[in-house]
Protein backbone atom coordinates (compact mmCIF):
# COMPACT_ATOMS: atom_id res chain seq x y z
CA UNK A 1 0.00 0.00 0.00
CA UNK A 2 1.02 3.50 -1.20
CA UNK A 3 1.90 6.09 1.97
CA UNK A 4 0.49 8.43 1.16
CA UNK A 5 -2.32 6.09 1.08
CA UNK A 6 -1.33 4.44 4.96
CA UNK A 7 -1.42 8.37 5.90
CA UNK A 8 -4.95 9.26 4.94
CA UNK A 9 -5.92 5.98 6.31
CA UNK A 10 -4.53 6.98 9.68
CA UNK A 11 -5.66 10.17 9.17
CA UNK A 12 -9.07 9.03 8.22
CA UNK A 13 -9.28 6.55 11.79
CA UNK A 14 -7.65 9.31 13.90
CA UNK A 15 -10.29 11.87 13.08
CA UNK A 16 -13.11 8.97 12.69
CA UNK A 17 -12.29 8.35 16.65
CA UNK A 18 -12.51 11.72 17.69
CA UNK A 19 -15.47 12.75 16.39
CA UNK A 20 -17.36 9.40 18.02
CA UNK A 21 -15.30 9.99 21.54
CA UNK A 22 -15.30 13.85 21.33
CA UNK A 23 -18.56 14.12 19.66
CA UNK A 24 -20.43 11.91 21.88
CA UNK A 25 -19.22 13.49 25.37
CA UNK A 26 -20.14 17.10 23.31
CA UNK A 27 -23.38 15.18 22.41
CA UNK A 28 -24.14 14.68 26.44
CA UNK A 29 -23.49 17.87 27.49
CA UNK A 30 -25.60 19.23 25.27
CA UNK A 31 -28.66 17.23 26.00
CA UNK A 32 -27.99 18.94 29.97
CA UNK A 33 -28.48 22.20 27.82
CA UNK A 34 -31.49 21.04 26.54
CA UNK A 35 -32.90 20.13 29.35
CA UNK A 36 -31.99 23.05 30.94
CA UNK A 37 -33.40 25.78 28.40
CA UNK A 38 -36.94 26.07 28.57
CA UNK A 39 -40.18 28.63 29.68
CA UNK A 40 -39.11 27.04 33.16
CA UNK A 41 -36.35 28.43 34.52
CA UNK A 42 -34.00 25.23 36.10
CA UNK A 43 -30.94 24.97 37.33
CA UNK A 44 -28.09 22.93 36.20
CA UNK A 45 -28.16 21.47 39.19
CA UNK A 46 -32.02 20.44 39.81
CA UNK A 47 -31.49 19.17 35.56
CA UNK A 48 -28.97 16.17 37.36
CA UNK A 49 -31.00 15.50 40.30
CA UNK A 50 -33.80 14.81 38.15
CA UNK A 51 -32.10 12.84 35.49
CA UNK A 52 -29.81 10.30 38.20
CA UNK A 53 -31.92 11.06 41.51
CA UNK A 54 -35.36 11.35 40.67
CA UNK A 55 -38.29 12.67 43.21
CA UNK A 56 -41.45 12.51 41.72
CA UNK A 57 -42.50 15.16 44.53
CA UNK A 58 -40.22 18.15 42.92
CA UNK A 59 -42.47 19.82 40.06
CA UNK A 60 -39.09 20.67 38.02
CA UNK A 61 -38.06 16.70 38.56
CA UNK A 62 -41.43 15.78 36.66
CA UNK A 63 -40.92 18.90 33.89
CA UNK A 64 -37.41 17.78 33.50
CA UNK A 65 -38.56 13.52 33.14
CA UNK A 66 -42.16 14.27 31.49
CA UNK A 67 -40.84 16.94 29.21
CA UNK A 68 -37.58 17.78 28.40
CA UNK A 69 -35.95 14.71 28.90
CA UNK A 70 -38.21 13.26 26.16
CA UNK A 71 -37.71 15.80 23.82
CA UNK A 72 -33.96 15.40 24.01
CA UNK A 73 -33.64 11.85 23.60
CA UNK A 74 -36.15 12.43 20.65
CA UNK A 75 -33.91 15.03 19.04
CA UNK A 76 -30.84 12.61 19.05
CA UNK A 77 -32.45 9.74 17.96
CA UNK A 78 -34.56 11.64 15.12
CA UNK A 79 -31.37 13.65 14.06
CA UNK A 80 -29.41 10.29 13.86
CA UNK A 81 -31.53 8.19 12.06
CA UNK A 82 -32.19 11.07 9.19
CA UNK A 83 -28.28 11.49 9.09
CA UNK A 84 -27.53 7.51 8.78
CA UNK A 85 -30.69 6.78 5.97
CA UNK A 86 -29.15 10.23 4.03
CA UNK A 87 -25.72 8.67 4.05
CA UNK A 88 -26.98 5.57 2.93
CA UNK A 89 -29.27 6.54 0.37
CA UNK A 90 -26.34 8.88 -1.41
CA UNK A 91 -23.93 5.92 -0.82
CA UNK A 92 -26.41 3.73 -3.00
CA UNK A 93 -27.55 6.32 -5.59
CA UNK A 94 -23.80 7.70 -6.08
CA UNK A 95 -26.29 10.69 -5.67
CA UNK A 96 -25.16 13.79 -3.40
CA UNK A 97 -28.10 15.24 -3.60
CA UNK A 98 -30.32 11.91 -2.22
CA UNK A 99 -31.90 12.65 1.27
CA UNK A 100 -35.10 11.34 2.87
CA UNK A 101 -36.93 14.87 2.81
CA UNK A 102 -35.60 15.31 -0.97
CA UNK A 103 -36.37 12.11 -2.00
CA UNK A 104 -39.84 11.61 -1.57
CA UNK A 105 -39.36 9.22 1.63
CA UNK A 106 -40.57 11.77 4.56
CA UNK A 107 -43.19 13.18 2.38
CA UNK A 108 -44.80 9.59 1.58
CA UNK A 109 -44.77 9.23 5.62
CA UNK A 110 -46.38 12.57 6.25
CA UNK A 111 -49.08 11.51 3.29
CA UNK A 112 -50.25 7.85 4.56
CA UNK A 113 -50.26 9.61 8.02
CA UNK A 114 -52.27 12.25 6.69
CA UNK A 115 -55.01 9.57 5.39
CA UNK A 116 -54.66 7.99 8.52
CA UNK A 117 -56.30 10.71 10.21
CA UNK A 118 -58.68 10.70 8.17
CA UNK A 119 -59.90 7.62 7.97
CA UNK A 120 -58.67 6.07 11.36
CA UNK A 121 -59.66 9.46 13.47
CA UNK A 122 -58.80 7.43 17.00
CA UNK A 123 -55.71 5.66 15.53
CA UNK A 124 -53.31 4.11 17.92
CA UNK A 125 -49.58 5.36 18.04
CA UNK A 126 -48.44 1.57 16.44
CA UNK A 127 -50.74 2.30 13.98
CA UNK A 128 -49.24 5.56 12.76
CA UNK A 129 -46.02 4.26 13.05
CA UNK A 130 -47.49 1.44 10.42
CA UNK A 131 -48.58 3.61 8.09
CA UNK A 132 -45.61 5.86 8.28
CA UNK A 133 -43.61 2.94 7.22
CA UNK A 134 -46.03 2.46 4.42
CA UNK A 135 -45.68 6.08 3.71
CA UNK A 136 -41.70 5.71 3.24
CA UNK A 137 -42.12 2.82 0.93
CA UNK A 138 -44.32 4.62 -1.29
CA UNK A 139 -42.25 7.52 -1.96
CA UNK A 140 -39.71 5.73 -2.49
CA UNK A 141 -41.33 3.62 -5.10
CA UNK A 142 -42.74 6.68 -6.71
CA UNK A 143 -39.07 8.05 -6.90
CA UNK A 144 -37.18 4.89 -8.11
CA UNK A 145 -40.31 4.30 -10.73
CA UNK A 146 -40.30 7.67 -12.31
CA UNK A 147 -37.31 8.03 -12.67
CA UNK A 148 -36.14 4.71 -14.13
CA UNK A 149 -39.15 5.07 -16.91
CA UNK A 150 -37.71 8.17 -18.57
CA UNK A 151 -34.86 8.10 -20.89
CA UNK A 152 -31.62 7.26 -20.18
CA UNK A 153 -32.53 5.59 -16.88
CA UNK A 154 -31.90 6.95 -13.27
CA UNK A 155 -29.32 9.87 -13.16
CA UNK A 156 -28.50 11.52 -10.15
CA UNK A 157 -30.63 14.95 -10.91
CA UNK A 158 -33.68 12.83 -12.34
CA UNK A 159 -33.99 11.28 -9.24
CA UNK A 160 -33.47 15.13 -7.49
CA UNK A 161 -36.29 16.10 -10.17
CA UNK A 162 -38.10 13.38 -9.21
CA UNK A 163 -37.95 13.46 -5.46
CA UNK A 164 -39.00 16.81 -5.26
CA UNK A 165 -41.75 16.44 -7.65
CA UNK A 166 -43.32 13.83 -5.53
CA UNK A 167 -42.47 15.70 -2.28
CA UNK A 168 -44.48 18.40 -3.64
CA UNK A 169 -47.25 16.32 -5.30
CA UNK A 170 -47.75 14.40 -1.64
CA UNK A 171 -47.35 17.18 0.35
CA UNK A 172 -50.45 19.14 -1.81
CA UNK A 173 -52.55 16.22 -1.24
CA UNK A 174 -51.43 16.12 2.32
CA UNK A 175 -52.75 19.46 2.88
CA UNK A 176 -56.04 18.31 0.86
CA UNK A 177 -56.73 15.81 2.74
CA UNK A 178 -56.24 17.78 5.94
CA UNK A 179 -58.53 20.04 4.68
CA UNK A 180 -61.34 17.93 3.49
CA UNK A 181 -61.66 15.68 6.13
CA UNK A 182 -61.06 18.68 8.91
CA UNK A 183 -57.93 17.13 10.51
CA UNK A 184 -55.64 19.78 9.74
CA UNK A 185 -55.12 20.66 12.84
CA UNK A 186 -54.03 17.12 13.54
CA UNK A 187 -51.50 16.90 10.93
CA UNK A 188 -49.70 20.39 11.52
CA UNK A 189 -47.65 19.05 13.99
CA UNK A 190 -45.97 16.37 10.74
CA UNK A 191 -46.10 19.29 8.50
CA UNK A 192 -44.00 21.57 10.99
CA UNK A 193 -41.47 19.45 12.32
CA UNK A 194 -40.46 19.16 15.75
CA UNK A 195 -39.79 17.31 19.08
CA UNK A 196 -41.50 19.69 21.78
CA UNK A 197 -44.74 17.19 21.87
CA UNK A 198 -42.65 13.81 22.23
CA UNK A 199 -43.51 11.75 25.08
CA UNK A 200 -41.35 8.76 26.55
CA UNK A 201 -43.55 5.97 25.46
CA UNK A 202 -43.62 7.19 22.01
CA UNK A 203 -39.26 6.90 21.81
CA UNK A 204 -39.78 3.64 23.45
CA UNK A 205 -42.02 2.48 20.41
CA UNK A 206 -39.46 3.79 17.78
CA UNK A 207 -36.19 3.08 19.36
CA UNK A 208 -36.45 -0.54 18.47
CA UNK A 209 -36.92 0.10 14.75
CA UNK A 210 -34.26 3.21 14.69
CA UNK A 211 -31.75 1.03 16.83
CA UNK A 212 -32.65 -2.10 14.36
CA UNK A 213 -31.68 0.27 10.91
CA UNK A 214 -28.60 1.67 12.78
CA UNK A 215 -27.33 -1.76 13.68
CA UNK A 216 -27.98 -3.02 10.01
CA UNK A 217 -26.66 0.63 8.51
CA UNK A 218 -23.25 -0.53 10.25
CA UNK A 219 -23.01 -4.30 8.92
CA UNK A 220 -23.94 -2.88 5.75
CA UNK A 221 -21.17 0.11 5.64
CA UNK A 222 -18.70 -1.96 3.90
CA UNK A 223 -20.65 -3.44 1.19
CA UNK A 224 -22.28 0.48 0.54
CA UNK A 225 -18.45 1.69 0.54
CA UNK A 226 -18.03 -0.94 -2.16
CA UNK A 227 -21.35 0.29 -4.01
CA UNK A 228 -20.31 3.50 -3.97
CA UNK A 229 -17.53 3.29 -6.57
CA UNK A 230 -20.14 1.77 -8.87
CA UNK A 231 -22.06 -0.95 -9.80
CA UNK A 232 -20.25 -2.58 -12.07
CA UNK A 233 -17.17 -2.89 -9.85
CA UNK A 234 -18.93 -3.75 -7.38
CA UNK A 235 -20.19 -6.58 -9.65
CA UNK A 236 -16.50 -6.87 -10.54
CA UNK A 237 -15.77 -7.89 -6.76
CA UNK A 238 -18.37 -10.59 -6.21
CA UNK A 239 -20.92 -8.22 -4.52
CA UNK A 240 -24.35 -8.95 -4.81
CA UNK A 241 -25.57 -5.52 -5.81
CA UNK A 242 -29.01 -6.23 -5.42
CA UNK A 243 -29.44 -7.81 -2.17
CA UNK A 244 -27.32 -4.46 -0.91
CA UNK A 245 -29.94 -2.37 -2.28
CA UNK A 246 -32.64 -4.05 -1.12
CA UNK A 247 -31.45 -4.57 1.97
CA UNK A 248 -30.16 -0.54 2.37
CA UNK A 249 -34.02 0.12 1.24
CA UNK A 250 -35.75 -1.59 3.91
CA UNK A 251 -32.78 0.18 6.71
CA UNK A 252 -33.83 3.44 5.27
CA UNK A 253 -37.46 2.90 5.21
CA UNK A 254 -36.63 1.58 9.19
CA UNK A 255 -35.06 5.07 9.96
CA UNK A 256 -37.33 7.28 7.75
CA UNK A 257 -40.97 5.87 9.13
CA UNK A 258 -39.76 6.02 12.82
CA UNK A 259 -38.17 9.21 12.52
CA UNK A 260 -41.12 10.65 10.02
CA UNK A 261 -43.74 9.19 13.01
CA UNK A 262 -41.95 10.60 15.88
CA UNK A 263 -40.92 14.42 14.70
CA UNK A 264 -42.79 14.81 11.34
CA UNK A 265 -41.55 15.88 8.05
CA UNK A 266 -37.52 17.77 9.41
CA UNK A 267 -35.99 18.29 6.15
CA UNK A 268 -31.97 18.24 5.34
CA UNK A 269 -30.63 16.65 8.20
CA UNK A 270 -30.23 13.94 5.78
CA UNK A 271 -28.56 16.15 3.43
CA UNK A 272 -26.44 17.86 5.00
CA UNK A 273 -24.90 15.26 8.02
CA UNK A 274 -23.24 12.86 5.08
CA UNK A 275 -21.06 15.47 3.16
CA UNK A 276 -19.36 17.04 6.50
CA UNK A 277 -19.02 13.31 7.85
CA UNK A 278 -17.43 12.04 4.36
CA UNK A 279 -15.70 15.29 4.40
CA UNK A 280 -13.84 14.54 7.64
CA UNK A 281 -13.68 11.31 7.51
CA UNK A 282 -12.92 10.35 3.93
CA UNK A 283 -15.36 7.77 1.75
CA UNK A 284 -15.18 4.40 3.85
CA UNK A 285 -19.02 4.17 4.97
CA UNK A 286 -18.16 2.05 7.81
CA UNK A 287 -16.70 5.18 9.05
CA UNK A 288 -19.25 7.85 7.85
CA UNK A 289 -22.55 5.83 8.97
CA UNK A 290 -21.62 5.82 12.38
CA UNK A 291 -19.96 9.62 12.49
CA UNK A 292 -23.22 10.50 10.48
CA UNK A 293 -25.46 9.12 13.78
CA UNK A 294 -23.41 11.26 16.17
CA UNK A 295 -23.52 14.97 13.90
CA UNK A 296 -27.14 14.29 13.08
CA UNK A 297 -28.30 13.74 16.44
CA UNK A 298 -25.68 16.70 17.70
CA UNK A 299 -27.13 18.82 14.57
CA UNK A 300 -31.03 18.40 15.64
CA UNK A 301 -30.28 18.69 18.80
CA UNK A 302 -28.81 22.06 18.42
CA UNK A 303 -31.52 23.10 16.11
CA UNK A 304 -34.10 22.28 18.64
CA UNK A 305 -31.91 24.59 21.36
CA UNK A 306 -32.01 27.27 18.47
CA UNK A 307 -36.09 26.87 17.95
CA UNK A 308 -36.80 28.39 21.91
CA UNK A 309 -34.17 30.91 21.76
CA UNK A 310 -34.81 32.47 18.16
CA UNK A 311 -38.36 34.08 19.05
CA UNK A 312 -38.63 33.72 22.79
CA UNK A 313 -41.11 32.71 24.72
CA UNK A 314 -42.13 31.46 21.14
CA UNK A 315 -41.16 28.39 19.61
CA UNK A 316 -39.82 28.54 15.81
CA UNK A 317 -40.18 24.99 14.08
CA UNK A 318 -37.38 22.62 13.98
CA UNK A 319 -37.93 22.16 10.64
CA UNK A 320 -37.34 25.83 9.29
CA UNK A 321 -34.09 26.13 11.21
CA UNK A 322 -32.93 22.70 9.30
CA UNK A 323 -34.00 24.65 6.53
CA UNK A 324 -32.28 27.67 7.19
CA UNK A 325 -28.86 25.76 6.85
CA UNK A 326 -30.37 22.76 4.55
CA UNK A 327 -31.61 25.09 1.59
CA UNK A 328 -28.52 26.80 0.59
CA UNK A 329 -26.51 24.23 0.58
CA UNK A 330 -28.69 22.29 -1.41
CA UNK A 331 -28.43 25.19 -4.03
CA UNK A 332 -24.54 24.93 -3.51
CA UNK A 333 -24.90 21.26 -4.16
CA UNK A 334 -27.36 21.43 -7.33
CA UNK A 335 -25.28 24.05 -8.66
CA UNK A 336 -21.84 22.30 -8.36
CA UNK A 337 -23.48 18.64 -10.34
CA UNK A 338 -25.48 20.84 -12.67
CA UNK A 339 -21.47 22.26 -13.45
CA UNK A 340 -20.09 18.76 -13.46
CA UNK A 341 -22.98 17.67 -16.35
Amino acid sequence: MPKNTQNELHSNYLIGTIILIGGGVLLFFTMISSIHFGAADLSFKSVWEAIFSYDGDKSSHVIVRELRLPRALAAVTVGAALAVAGAIMQGMTRNPLASPSIMGVTAGSSFLIAIAFAIFPAISYTGLISFSFLGAALGTILVFGISSLSKGGITPVKLALAGSAITSLLSSLSTAIGIRFNVSKDISYWYAGGVSAVQMEQLMYVAPFVLAGLILAIILSRSISILSLGEDIAKGLGQNTGVVKFLGTITVLFLTGAAVSVAGMIGFVGLVIPHIARFLVGVDYRWIIPCSAVLGGLLLLVADIASRLLNAPFETPVGAVTAIIGVPFFLYLARKEGREL
